[in-house]
């Protein structure tokens, strides 16, 4: 390999490569999920912007410890992103303002709607129209293409409180940036036989 060649390879093909393999590298982010503004019904759903192919992983985690509500302040219908699945007892220094030991959320049995029933209060993804339960922790894969919402399960919004945040860890859809990096790749590939050719001649 001559000098020129080595240098096309460090110069342009090797950040090409790179700029690849970073496309296909786990993308994290975070988002904050309110059980009002991001309601199932009568709110908008969180857009992430992240998109997925069917199948692929997708890891999401909230805080059990970060709680939200259904209904009046003070009523028995806090949780976390669970939702009211279990009997929930304040810690006296959690979002409730309740003191410790006091009854915050209770069973309230699963609500049902867009083909899936989950939990009222609980965190619900959604990727191309494919409805799943998200909760405190949900790893497996998408359950179809599409971009990822994220919501507050719930049959109204109006009365709703608190919000919780999620962290999303997965591997998007390859976009523009791969065929960018791609096209670098051809680019990079083209001017070394370029020179190869030239330096046959000479």
């Amino acid at each position: 390999m001559n000098t020129v060649t080595s240098h096309l390879l460090k110069k342009i093909l090797v950040p090409a490569l790179l700029a690849v393999a970073a496309v296909g590298s786990a993308a994290a982010a975070t988002f904050t999920v309110d059980a009002t503004g991001n309601s199932a019904n009568g709110g908008t759903p969180v857009s992430t912007g992240l998109v997925y192919t069917a199948g692929q992983s997708l890891l999401i985690d909230v805080d059990p410890s970060d709680l939200w509500g259904a209904q009046v302040v003070g009523t028995t219908t806090w949780s976390n992103a669970d939702g009211l699945n279990k009997n929930l007892y304040a810690t006296g220094s959690d979002e409730s303002g309740a003191a410790a030991g006091t009854l915050i959320g209770v069973d309230y049995g699963l609500y049902t709607q867009y083909g899936l029933s989950a939990p009222y209060g609980a965190l619900v993804g959604e990727i191309g129209g494919s409805y799943f339960l998200v909760g405190t922790h949900y790893a497996g894969p998408a359950v179809a293409s599409g971009e990822l919402h994220l919501m507050y399960w719930d049959s109204n919004s109006f009365d709703n409180h608190g919000s919780i945040v999620a962290n999303v860890s997965a591997v998007p859809e390859p976009s523009g940036t791969a065929m960018a990096g791609l096209g670098l790749v051809a680019l990079a590939l083209a001017s070394r036989r370029k020179l190869k050719q030239q330096a046959e001649r000479s």
